[in-house]
């Protein structure tokens, strides 16, 4: 598409609105899944902006100009209104994460300032008792349910038709409110404990210079329509989906679960997705599976073998009944978040199916590499974006050391963590605490987090994520954690260990086994045969099973130093 230029997010909202105003921009279904006869309510982009428009200007009217206003619950078309309301001429949005805990909740709520916030339904209990505690400035809340105000609650869509009169009556106080592209409008925390967890400052110019740069390089436009499965809290679907969205003039509809993702995408016809690679990878799983059952697994791979060097719509027309699983208008999967299994991204490929690996993080506003028709190098997270610019710090003799990025995706800083700034902001370039390598054509290879590289007597480094990835492809095995123990008789001495969880259903049913001991064989012999195909300082010696799943973050990262407390 044309790469349109933007200086903020108003000024976005206001040229893709006139490009794109007729065209759907939510489609909803608003019945019951299970309904044959399913209802859809259906908002154009017009829509979307005369509703951000009258919630702005109910919000000044309030007296929340310049406050500080956060937003909860579950991916929603006015989770995404609020956002907009906020950002574009209110005050400062602090997107908070659906999953926390209520006393991690009211810690971050204290922490930013928060003095409002749009919720959904089932956050009233905790927010109201939060409300009560009152140890912060939270006074004002408003609910994405309710119809109108009640016992002292505000109503998003009341609000709403609040605004739209004071527009009528010639309040103007919203839409001539000025936008500062350079300033902190978006505080947004990090993954991790509330005690460690740090608050992003994002600008509207760090977020659509990565909108711009993601435009130049992506073929999306008006005629595709997204599916948001991603927390819309995660800066990853925030700006990839969601406002990418708006952007381009698409059409978003939102995922009822993990496990209606195929029927989603056939019931909205989705062309565009980004997810984590734990469901691409679940995904590829499923498909393989089905033509192994099918006694249709080696007919398929001579397919591949055969059709691998042909183009993409060869192959689409080859493997029609696996595009046809996934609705058959699937033109783009983006992966992000965490490490993509090559042999996965590969395999979709071989359908057919262009899936691409992004990287990014919350301090990038977040997309730093992505790769694309243009530049695809299976493995790598592609080239990095037109105006960031990405070297290497400390390499090793492999060419491996921290990956460090300058441009103007760059957070302004941690707020209020000068320390914690100055640490990972140097002269304009960003350190991202990521190991990495950039081959000869300048693609990007992401090895693991620096923090979690496991460093041996022998002075070789061990990545946990590569050696994870080799083992997930077991089957049976639904994730695993990679980590190091020190040899009781000398210190230094670090030994490679796996924990393991597995799904007991399909290990009997793969192997044919039962007992807790037969499982802990069955897992065991597949892990020797691995360490056969490593070099023996990366030999796995102790396995740990379990079926409880790994302590993760919203978008599936392995929190590692939480997950360490939990094995004796």
């Amino acid at each position: 598409m044309e790469n349109i230029k933007i200086r903020d997010l108003k000024d976005m909202l206001n040229k893709t609105g006139e490009l794109y105003g007729n065209r759907p921009a939510y489609k909803i279904r608003i019945s019951d899944i299970e309904d044959e006869n399913k209802k859809y309510l259906t908002i154009s982009h017009k829509e979307v902006r005369e509703m951000v428009n009258a919630l702005g200007t109910t919000l000044i009217e309030m007296g929340l100009k310049g406050k500080r206003i956060a937003v909860i619950g579950e991916n929603r078309y006015e989770w995404e209104i609020a956002y907009l309301a906020i950002v574009c001429g209110t005050g400062i949005v602090v997107p908070l994460d659906k999953s926390l805990p209520e006393n991690e909740l009211e810690s971050l709520i204290e922490r930013s300032g928060v003095e409002a916030i749009f919720y959904s339904d089932q956050y009233k209990d905790e927010l109201n008792r939060i409300i009560r505690h009152g140890t912060g400035k939270l006074k004002r809340l408003i609910s994405m349910d309710l119809k109108e105000h009640k016992d002292g609650v505000y109503s998003e869509l009341e609000l709403i038709k609040t605004g739209k009169m004071l527009l009528r009556l010639g309040n103007r106080k919203f839409l001539d409110a000025k936008v500062y592209p350079n300033k902190m409008n978006m505080m947004l925390f990090t993954s991790g404990t509330t005690s460690k967890s740090k608050v992003v400052a994002l600008s509207h110019k760090n977020i659509c210079s990565n909108l711009m740069d993601i435009a130049s390089v992506l073929d999306i436009n008006s005629s595709d329509r997204i599916l948001s499965f991603l927390p819309l809290h995660h800066v990853f679907e925030c700006t990839v989906g969601f406002l990418y969205s708006l952007y381009c003039g698409c059409q978003t509809s939102f995922c009822d679960g993990i496990r209606h993702i195929p029927e989603n995408l056939r019931e909205y016809k989705i062309t565009f997705m980004s997810s984590v690679p734990a469901i691409y990878e679940s995904l590829y799983k499923n498909i393989m599976k089905k033509f192994e059952k099918e006694g249709k697994l080696e007919e398929i791979n001579e397919l591949v073998e055969k059709y691998k060097d042909k183009s993409m719509e060869e192959k689409k027309k080859v493997f029609k009944e696996i595009h046809e699983s996934f609705g058959g208008h699937i033109r783009l999967l983006i992966s992000g978040a965490a490490a993509l299994d090559p042999a996965v991204e590969t395999g979709f490929r071989n359908f057919g199916i262009n899936l691409f690996q992004g990287y990014g993080l919350t301090e990038t506003s977040p997309v730093i590499g992505i790769e694309t028709d243009k530049y695809h190098r299976v493995g790598s997270i592609g080239k990095p974006l037109p105006h960031v610019k990405a070297k290497i710090e400390d390499a090793n003799n492999e060419g491996i050391g921290e990956l460090v990025v300058k441009g103007p995706n760059i957070m302004l800083e941690y707020f209020e963590n000068k320390e914690a700034t100055d640490e990972s902001l140097i002269d304009g370039w960003f350190y991202t605490g990521d190991l990495a390598w950039i081959d000869n054509d300048g693609y990007i290879f992401i090895c693991g987090r620096k923090k979690s590289v496991i460093v041996l007597k022998n002075g070789k480094n061990i990545f946990p994520e590569e050696m994870e990835s080799l083992i997930n492809r077991i089957e049976g095995v639904k994730e695993s954690f990679i980590f190091g123990k020190a040899n009781k008789d000398d210190k230094e001495d670090i030994r490679i260990n796996v924990k393991i969880v597995f799904d007991r259903k399909i290990m009997e049913a793969a192997y044919k086994v039962k007992t807790d001991e037969e499982i802990y064989n069955a897992l065991n012999k597949k892990i020797k045969e691995i360490n056969k195909g490593m070099p023996p300082y990366k030999a796995i010696r102790k396995v740990i099973l379990t079926e409880t799943p790994l302590i993760k973050t919203t978008t599936s990262k392995i929190k590692r130093q939480e997950e360490l407390k939990t094995i004796k």
